[in-house]
């Protein structure tokens, strides 16, 4: 496990091999905890042996949610064992700030169904094969899923596709600090599918197709969870938090997104 102070943050990097029973959603599911509990999903392998499906994850979030993480993958009906790898323990303790600010989305622990995850997994490949043009089946997707249920699953799928566009158009160049990344990978990502600008450090989205659909404050989880794909892949930012401070869904004229590192 590698720590990474940021300011006063504490990141670490962690590999957990976990092993079930079910290789069917779960990648999903404990892609959801992962991201229900601040971290970031790095990379990921799944492949069997006689133990059964052996999923390995490298993740990296704030020091003091690596407890709460790690109950949370031990006590998983689909979990029947899991390791963490942590080599570097000896490093110093930097508190980590509050979590969150009033302006800042709800965090939800709540994962998805079983067939939630069917759901979702069945999207990606339509969502891959039809980028650009993804709202129609996102919002589809979006009725279906239960209120409990949006903010999680649709941070998850966002981050799988921002992943995604950014291995396929922006992993060649340069690592960037944080303020270039969002200039020259977030804005022209984003572009791609919704109207957007850069204001001083804050990506404003004047049309999100997702405001105004019965729910109650924030949610754009969808493109927060691109944001976080596509600046905190493997070769983007590290340790990043994408904060959308706000919302038309609250008022707010225009969503608007800010970035800490």
């Amino acid at each position: 496990m590698t720590l990474r102070p940021l300011g006063r943050w504490l990141m670490v990097d962690v590999e957990f091999r976990v092993v079930s029973d079910r290789r069917e959603g779960l990648l999903l599911a404990l892609g959801q905890t992962v991201i229900a509990n601040g971290f970031t999903l790095l990379r990921q392998r799944m492949a069997g042996d006689s133990d059964g499906v052996v999923l390995t994850m490298l993740v990296r979030g704030p020091r003091t949610s690596l407890p709460p993480l790690e109950e949370c993958l031990g006590t998983h009906p689909l979990v029947r064992s899991f390791e963490a790898s942590r080599p570097d323990d000896t490093q110093p303790v930097v508190e980590a700030p509050p979590e969150v600010t009033e302006a800042s989305p709800r965090r939800t622990n709540t994962l998805p169904t079983l067939a939630d995850s069917r759901l979702i997994e069945a999207l990606l490949p339509q969502l891959a094969r039809d980028y650009p043009n993804i709202f129609i089946p996102l919002l589809a997707l979006e009725r279906e899923l239960s209120p409990d249920q949006r903010e999680p699953a649709l941070r998850y799928v966002g981050q799988r596709v921002g992943a995604w566009v950014y291995k396929r158009d922006f992993a060649l160049g340069g690592h960037l600090q944080l303020g270039d990344a969002v200039r020259h990978i977030a804005l022209p990502a984003l572009r791609q599918i919704v109207q957007a600008e850069l204001h001083g450090d804050s990506l404003r989205v004047p049309n999100s197709p997702f405001c105004h659909r019965g729910q109650h404050g924030t949610c754009c989880h969808f493109l927060r969870g691109m944001l976080g794909g596509l600046l905190g892949a493997p070769h983007g930012t590290h340790g990043l938090r994408v904060i959308e401070t706000h919302c038309r869904n609250t008022g707010a004229e225009i969503c608007s997104f800010e970035f800490r590192a």
